[in-house]
């Protein structure tokens, strides 16, 4: 019997709470996953999980058992990593969930360049904007932006942005542009819903400081941030978003920012990892890597010298 594999089976198991689970994650047979842990238990002389035909959970002697094994595993990885990376060679299995909207303007536009430096790394990116539980899915680590709140995983922050509201030329040389924000009343918004009830509002402040918060009315609304995109690009109404999002549309002139001096806080963008894994050198290196991407001429140019426009609820991006 590996011991070593068994250990990890155990572990995949035990964070799982699922045989299945376990097997789909670990890439390999259910059979498989319950016949090394019949081997192991008889190898140890104890039993590790009880099971019922509806759950599935650790004894006193597996939860003791799942703590050490957890600590030897990313022992033995980060040490193998670190031998790669002293190699200059990393070699290993990345992967990463994040939203789709920095996947598709921030991520995927530079992935190439990852892929070129460390072509011993796959990774595999889930792009969605729900909340993904890493252990149960075998992810590795995630991007999120907004507040964290209490989370059972570390979070280290790599960059941040602010909210552009903003529209096509087209649209504010007919209908105007708005002064303040509560001339947001008077023109065609488009809305973005994700199943939370209640009005859409909007967050505006001065300097820092919250100013009030603008409850915005739309006849046409979608729940997908490149669909959202494109309704405010072929003029349909006001839209609010992230700056790394419409940055080239500014840019090229294709929409205008409006109500630029009424600013609250910036909104942090985190990878976040369990504190059941150490963070290997593999993430690591992605988290460096990807670190850099919100370091830039984003920065001094649009986040510069201006503080952030951020929405209180902001459910699109906060994910």
């Amino acid at each position: 019997m590996d011991r070593l594999k068994a250990m990890e089976v155990f572990v995949r198991v035990a964070e799982t709470g699922s045989l299945s689970k376990a097997a789909q994650t670990l890439g390999v047979p259910r059979s498989s996953v319950t016949m090394t842990l019949q081997r192991l238990e008889k190898y140890l002389g104890v039993r590790l999980l009880q099971r019922t035909t509806r759950s599935l959970g650790l004894t006193e002697d597996g939860r003791a058992y799942y703590e050490r094994c957890s600590q030897i595993l990313s022992e033995v990885e980060a040490t193998e990593q670190s031998l790669r990376h002293s190699l200059k060679a990393p070699k290993g299995r990345l992967r990463v969930d994040m939203p789709g909207s920095i996947a598709t303007s921030v991520i995927l536009p530079r992935i190439a360049e990852f892929r070129k430096e460390y072509p011993g790394i796959e990774i595999a990116l889930g792009l969605n904007d729900r909340r993904v539980d890493l252990i149960q899915e075998g992810v590795d680590c995630v991007i999120r932006t907004g507040s964290l709140g209490d989370s059972s995983l570390i979070a280290r922050k790599i960059g941040s942005y602010r909210w552009i509201t903003c529209a096509a030329p087209a649209y504010l040389a007919k209908q105007g542009v708005p002064e303040t924000p509560t001339d947001l009343t008077e023109h065609a918004v488009v809305g973005y819903f994700s199943g939370s009830p209640g009005q859409e509002r909007w967050a505006y402040g001065i300097e820092g400081q919250l100013l009030e918060t603008v409850p915005v009315k739309s006849e046409i609304a979608v729940n997908e941030t490149s669909a959202y995109l494109r309704l405010g690009l072929d003029g349909l109404g006001i839209i609010r978003l992230a700056d790394y999002i419409v940055e080239p549309h500014l840019k090229d002139g294709s929409l205008v920012e409006v109500l630029s001096q009424y600013a609250t806080d910036e909104v942090p963008i985190s990878v976040l990892y369990p504190t059941s894994r150490h963070l290997s050198p593999t993430v690591r290196l992605f988290v460096d890597w990807v670190s850099g991407l919100f370091v830039g001429p984003r920065d001094r140019e649009i986040g510069g010298s201006k503080k952030a426009q951020a929405s209180l609820s902001g459910p699109r991006l906060d994910q």
